[in-house]
C-alpha cells in the first residue's frame, strides 16, 4: 500500500508541476503583449530572458556546481532551442491569437509523442489529439482566428520545432544536472537572443514601469515554469511529457480569453476538449514505473 502511494506521488507530482508551469507560461504570454506596443516582441523576449537569467543566478548560484565538458553540448542545444522558441512564439502572438499560436506550436511536442509511440493505443491518443488540433485550426467563424496570417503561422510552427528540441535535449540535460540545467539553459538563451532584441531599442523607451512588467513576464514565463519543468522532465517518459503538453492549447485559449478577450467558437473549444482527452488517455496508459524514473535511453 505504501509502495503504491509512493508510486502515485511520483507520477502525480511531476504532472502537477507541469500544469502549474503551463498556467504560468500562458499567463506570462498574455502579460507580455502589454509590452509589444512600447518595445516590440523581440525586445520583450530579450528583457524576459535577461531578467529571468539574472533571477535564477541569484537564487541557484550555478557557479557552485561543476558541469562536465561532455554535458555542454546538450545544455547549449537546450538553451538555444529555448531562446529561439520564446522569440518565435512572441513573434507569432503579435500576429495571431494566443490560443491559435500555442495550438500551432504544439505540433512540436505532438511530434515527439508520435515519434516515441510504441503501441497502437498510444497512436490512438495521438490521433485524437491531431484531430482536435485540425478542427481547432480549421475554424474561424465568429472568432479571432480570422486574424491569422502566414507570418504568424510560420513563426508558431517554427516555435513548435524548437519546442521538440527543448523537450529532447532538456530531458538529457536535466537528467544529469537537474535544476541547474534550467539556469544554464536560460542563460545561454539570453546570450543568444538578447542582442537581437536590444540592438535597435532606444534606452529611453525602457522606463521603470516597463521593467516592472518585464519582471513579471520573466518570473511567470521563464524563471518559475522552466525550473518546474526541469524538475518534472527527468521523472516522466518522453511520450508522456510530450502528450501532456497537449494541454497547452487549452491554457493558451483560456489565457487569451480571460486576459486578452480573444474568443473561440464552440467547436474550437470542443476540439480543445478532444486534445485534453488524448492527454489524459496517454497519461493513464503510461503505467510502467521504470519508465517514470528512467525516461531516456543510455
Amino acid at each position: 500500500m505504501l509502495l503504491s502511494r509512493s508510486f502515485a506521488l511520483s507520477r502525480l507530482l511531476p504532472i502537477g508541476l507541469l500544469l502549474i508551469a503551463m498556467a504560468c507560461i500562458q499567463g506570462g504570454a498574455s502579460l507580455a503583449t502589454v509590452l509589444f506596443p512600447a518595445v516590440g516582441p523581440a525586445t520583450t523576449t530579450s528583457l524576459r530572458l535577461l531578467i529571468a537569467a539574472a533571477l535564477l543566478w541569484l537564487v541557484f548560484r550555478p557557479w557552485r556546481w561543476r558541469v562536465a565538458r561532455r554535458d555542454w553540448g546538450n545544455l547549449a542545444t537546450y538553451g538555444i532551442a529555448l531562446g529561439t522558441m520564446n522569440f518565435l512564439l512572441y513573434q507569432a502572438i503579435d500576429h495571431i491569437p494566443l490560443g491559435i499560436a500555442v495550438a500551432l506550436e504544439f505540433t512540436g511536442p505532438l511530434g515527439v509523442a508520435l515519434w516515441s509511440s510504441k503501441s497502437r493505443l498510444d497512436l490512438l491518443w495521438v490521433g485524437i489529439a491531431i484531430a482536435g488540433l485540425a478542427v481547432l485550426l480549421s475554424l474561424d467563424h465568429d472568432s479571432d482566428a480570422s486574424t491569422i496570417d502566414l507570418y504568424g503561422v510560420a513563426c508558431a510552427l517554427g516555435a513548435g520545432g524548437c519546442w521538440a528540441a527543448y523537450i529532447l535535449f532538456g530531458q538529457k540535460a536535466g537528467a544529469v544536472n537537474g535544476i541547474q540545467s534550467a539556469v544554464w539553459g536560460i542563460t545561454i538563451a539570453a546570450i543568444v537572443i538578447a542582442p537581437i532584441g536590444l540592438v535597435d531599442v532606444a534606452v529611453e523607451a525602457i522606463d521603470s514601469q516597463l521593467l516592472l512588467v518585464a519582471l513579471g513576464v520573466a518570473i511567470l514565463s521563464t524563471a518559475l515554469p522552466y525550473t518546474l519543468e526541469m524538475v518534472a522532465l527527468p521523472r516522466l517518459p518522453t511520450q508522456t511529457f510530450g502528450t501532456l503538453m497537449s494541454l497547452e492549447p487549452a491554457f493558451g485559449a483560456l489565457s487569451g480569453l480571460l486576459f486578452l478577450g480573444q474568443g473561440l467558437a464552440l467547436l474550437q473549444w470542443l476540439a480543445i476538449g478532444a486534445i485534453i482527452v488524448a492527454s489524459v488517455g496517454t497519461t493513464l496508459a503510461a503505467d510502467d514505473p521504470d519508465a517514470v524514473e528512467a525516461p531516456y535511453p543510455d
